[in-house]
């Protein structure tokens, strides 16, 4: 495994970071708290240390998994986690008051849910889990913020971006504030490199990639007839023609598998990894069999500029949570 400073932070984490929305099992069907265990255990063995999850996660289920899984390691591991928006919007609604979703109240109500549901005293990375850019100079955020991290609640803050809005952080990151952003980056959407990423490296401020695989779709495993358990969330992202769709810009890419990706999300991962600007990449997992896979291709080989140059006229901008 290797590592990356997380930003202005100064954390070492892991370039493969766990994504924990699967394990919280509210949305995801087919989780079993004992496999969901194996497989947080055989990520830390493999030298993974970052772990990303929130309270909305299965309402502090995965939180809980998380936390049990930290107290039975030695080793540290680092936990981030997010703060819902009180008014259940998801995103958030441009315009939108921030006393509404995020009120100072509400922030530090949350924080302290979490780190019971975690069993710890300080969390490492608290977000906000959505994101309004006409929020950066208000002072609800600010002052709860401050006063966490004044109490040790918090050690640092972070900004979980809008699902494909990498643009709408750029005044939050002008404050000097935010220390992680956490973006949608992957072969199909690479618009944060536009103008988020550069940023972000000029500012030293950490960048949590997720979604590299695009919810399961460039690992290769979605076809037009592939279906999902009944209340799995993913009946409504790939509904109607998008499995299709999903599948067509997925075969074109298998020409260019090859030695330095043998597989699809290789391939899809090795690209995240590729750019300077990442800190780490939390692909959701919820199996040791996708975590040991997943971590290996943390080897320190990069991508060539010449497959690069070819993922790039890949890109397919669309909005599948709408």
């Amino acid at each position: 495994m290797q590592y990356r400073t997380l930003g202005r932070t100064g954390i070492r984490v892991s370039e493969i970071g766990y994504g924990a929305w699967g394990i919280g099992k509210q949305m995801w069907q087919g989780a079993e708290d004992a496999e969901s265990m194996r497989a947080l255990h055989q990520a830390a063995d493999l030298g993974l240390n970052f772990v990303d999850t929130a309270l909305a996660y299965g309402d502090g289920h995965s939180e809980s998994l998380v936390g049990r899984f930290v107290k039975e390691r030695k080793e540290r591991i680092y936990v981030a986690t997010k703060i819902p928006p009180k008014d259940g919007h998801w995103p958030a609604r441009k315009g939108t008051p921030i006393a509404d979703a995020f009120p100072y109240k509400h922030i530090i109500a949350s924080t302290e849910r979490s780190l019971k549901n975690l069993g710890i005293e300080t969390i490492d990375v608290q977000q906000l889990h959505v994101w309004d850019d006409g929020w950066a100079d208000s002072d609800e955020w600010k002052r709860a913020f401050r006063d966490l991290r004044e109490g040790g609640k918090v050690r640092f803050i972070g900004i979980s971006i809008n699902d494909h809005q990498p643009s709408n952080a750029l005044r939050a990151a002008e404050t000097g504030l935010i220390d992680t952003f956490q973006v949608i980056y992957n072969i199909f959407d690479q618009s944060p490199e536009e103008q988020l990423f550069p940023l972000c490296h000029s500012k030293n401020i950490g960048v949590i990639v997720r979604v590299p695989l695009d919810e399961g779709g460039l690992t290769g495993k979605i076809t037009p007839d592939t279906t999902f358990p009944a209340g799995d969330w993913r009946n409504n992202y790939f509904r109607g023609e998008r499995k299709a769709e999903v599948s067509r810009r997925v075969d074109a890419l298998k020409p260019l598998l090859g030695p330095e990706a043998v597989t699809l999300p290789e391939l899809a991962l090795r690209f995240t990894l590729q750019h300077p600007a990442v800190s780490t990449v939390i692909p959701g997992m919820r199996s040791a069999e996708n975590v040991r896979a997943n971590c290996s291709f943390s080897d320190g080989r990069r991508l060539r500029n010449g497959l690069l140059a070819e993922l790039r006229k890949h890109t397919w901008l669309r909005n599948f949570y709408e």
